[in-house]
């Protein structure tokens, strides 16, 4: 098994704990279902928002998540870019896996399917 990264990223229309924890949510069980993902295998979760958001940490959204007590949750701020976008929560998930760099599903939800179009997939 090697470790690898799974980015993610979706967006929100306000500043407010409940859709910041639901996007949360939502992000994270598209980025396990797309990759077939337990949580056993994930070494740890970095989480990113942009400055705009401040209402809660989205790590509390993954904590209550039934078999997500234990995985190591980190969160920060991304770096403040000139036109950046806005609203942003970003998720980098590391697991253990056997899978190829290639075989691996990046998720772009929301307005940050702008960030990465070639990666971005919709859902049928």
């Amino acid at each position: 098994m090697v470790n690898r990264g799974i980015r993610g990223a979706t967006t929100v229309t306000k500043n407010e704990e409940a859709e910041i924890l639901r996007e949360t949510v939502i992000l994270l069980r598209e980025i396990v279902e797309r990759n077939d993902v337990i949580a056993e295998n994930i070494s740890n979760v970095w989480i990113t928002m942009t400055n705009d958001l401040d209402a809660t940490f989205p790590a509390r959204a993954i904590r209550e998540i039934e078999g997500w007590e234990m995985v190591p949750l980190m969160c920060s701020t991304e770096i403040p870019v000139k036109g950046s976008l806005p609203m942003c929560i970003r998720l980098m998930v590391q697991i253990n896996t056997d899978k190829s760099q290639r075989e691996i599903r990046h998720v772009y939800l929301n307005e940050a399917q702008k960030l990465r179009p070639d990666l971005s997939e919709s859902k049928s």
